[in-house]
């Protein structure tokens, strides 16, 4: 290190994504050969479609892989638009299609074009952490909105309105499937949250990147209720996609231009290989339809076997997760998250990742990977806890 080093800038002073440093920790126990069941990061076990494979080996055979417009190659651009027509109903012009670097890329710009810099934004807590770092690397405020089993853990349209009235919000995010919670936000609330924001005036950006993988009652897109709603998307979750860094933003009209500037300068397009590829995602629904069964059924083990244990889940509606009360067996999930894992070989997330005020007494268990690890980590818990 040199003698007067230059400062690092005070932006990238960020929290870890503690999943992520899980998962680190974890593959390094397996490469050392401690056998690990991995429940820790949101990530399908199962492989990418085989009609995205086919694709994506097609693309590389022919030849050239280029750069594409910023906004994302106008086949992929239209199969989003056909697939809100297919699933929700809803008539989507391609034109408020923005393909993404995955939803992070998403947010990012969604952040930038939405609010400036100390800028306010509703977060839920629990939620995604990477929400609120991301929001901290951009010096925007995430305001965090907590919330309970009177909204079955979802956020409420008279939550947003209280936490505007304490001090004015510029934005809202909410997210339904929700992660780390599985909850489902009603499409009644999501509706009251859409009419709240334009009442308000304040953007409504709405995660749905756990579209397609609900299991108990319907799911709704913010995009029903509100022209003006910032949706964000990915392939990553229902279409297996995760390692292909691709996902999408419905925007309103007038914001196409300032996030298409944004993006040629930021990331100059989505990479070619996995926008083809994407295209062909929209073809594999029979094989995607199964994954979900698996899902399904490692769902209803966990929701048997987790109260037996006495590690008490939230409603479990949709996503693939677990998200478990800790508290008869301890009140600071970091260090039962790394006992678990060093005496039971069992990876999995501590609360403190989603929720700083509640999250010491929860953790988050994905049941993404196969039934075999379920059935697994089941047996290990079981062992672990007596």
């Amino acid at each position: 290190m040199p003698p007067n080093p230059p400062r690092i800038s005070q932006r990238s002073q960020i929290a870890s994504f503690i999943a992520m440093d899980v998962m680190r920790e974890a593959k390094n126990l397996g490469r050392a050969g401690k056998g690990i069941v991995h429940l820790e990061v949101g990530e399908p076990g199962a492989p990418s479609p085989r009609p995205v494979r086919e694709a994506a080996i097609k693309a590389l055979e022919a030849g050239r892989i280029a750069y594409t417009e910023a906004l994302g190659l106008p086949a992929l651009r239209e199969a989003i638009a056909g697939h809100y027509k297919t699933r929700h109903g809803l008539d989507v012009p391609a034109s408020r299609i923005v393909v993404t670097t995955g939803s992070s890329g998403g947010f990012i710009l969604s952040f930038l074009t939405l609010m400036d810099h100390g800028g306010r934004i509703g977060i839920p807590s629990p939620g995604y952490p990477a929400y609120r770092n991301i929001l901290s690397a951009l010096g925007i405020e995430a305001v965090e909105i907590e919330t309970g089993a009177a909204s079955r853990f979802a956020l409420s349209a008279a939550a947003i309105e209280t936490a505007h009235r304490e001090k004015k919000l510029d934005a809202v995010l909410i997210m339904s499937p929700a992660n780390p919670t599985g909850v489902l936000t009603p499409a009644s609330e999501v509706r009251a949250i859409a009419e709240t924001c334009a009442r308000l005036g304040i953007w409504l950006v709405s995660d749905e990147i756990y579209h397609g993988l609900t299991y108990e009652g319907e799911e709704a897109s913010a995009l029903a209720f509100s022209d003006d709603a910032v949706i964000v998307n990915s392939f990553s979750k229902y279409f297996c996609m995760t390692g292909w860094r691709i996902g999408w933003l419905v925007v309103p009209e007038r914001l196409i231009r300032p996030m298409e500037c944004l993006a040629q300068n930021l990331a100059i397009s989505v990479p070619y290989l996995s926008q083809v590829a994407a295209i062909a995602a929209f073809d594999a629904t029979e094989e995607l339809e199964a994954i979900k069964a698996g899902y399904a059924r490692n769902r209803a083990a966990l929701m048997e076997a987790l109260p037996a244990l006495g590690l008490t889940p939230l409603p479990m509606d949709g996503a693939f997760y677990a998200y478990c009360d800790i508290g008869r067996h301890s009140n600071d999930s970091m260090q039962f998250s790394k006992k678990a894992l060093h005496e039971a070989g069992l990876a999995i997330t501590p609360g403190l990742d989603f929720d700083r005020q509640e999250g010491h007494r929860y953790v988050r268990l994905s049941y993404a990977g196969s039934e075999s690890d379920i059935v697994e980590g089941i047996r290990r818990l079981k062992a672990w806890l007596g």
